[in-house]
């Protein structure tokens, strides 16, 4: 195997394996890792179009209106009818919806700590450069390029600063 292959099943195995430890730290919580993030988006950002989530979602390419529906119907996300354009509808989070972000969050802040634990030492800023160069430019590249620059701040009552 050369060195170039290495890296691309590597790449696949960190994200495979990274995915199945999140999927199990929310398990319990009844949530999938795609929800868990559209979740969190809506948590940074909302009101929020189902365009506007979408171009967020790494989780998701393309229109994530299915997993939408299953979280509306879910009674995490309420839609609403935009004021200024009736074929626009707006999603904004439930009580139900902010309950669950609380527990994502420390679920994330769990994983992370373990994360940084099994990297420690490695130069995970030089990592961090060599992936951009696989996404920069892409639609998983381009939604995390908007989350990590547009980034608003929100209070746990969901108030903006």
């Amino acid at each position: 195997m050369n060195k170039v292959e290495e890296l691309r099943f590597l790449i696949l195995a960190a994200q495979r394996e990274g995915s199945r430890m999140f999927t199990s730290v929310l398990r319990p919580l009844g949530l999938t890792s795609s929800q868990s993030e559209v979740l969190r988006v809506l948590f940074d950002y909302e009101p929020l179009s189902l365009a506007e989530l979408g171009k967020l979602l790494i989780c998701e390419t393309g229109s994530p209106s299915r997993l939408v529906n299953r979280m509306v119907e879910g009674g995490f996300i309420e839609q609403k009818k935009s004021e200024t354009d009736s074929r626009k509808v707006t999603l904004t989070l439930t009580k139900k919806g902010r309950d669950a972000v609380l527990k994502i969050m420390a679920v994330e802040t769990e994983t992370y700590h373990s994360i940084d634990t099994m990297l420690e030492g490695s130069s995970v800023s030089e990592l961090i450069d060599v992936l951009w160069k696989f996404v920069d430019g892409k639609p998983t590249g381009n939604a995390l390029h908007l989350r990590k620059t547009q980034k608003k701040k929100i209070t746990l009552t969901g108030e903006f600063k």
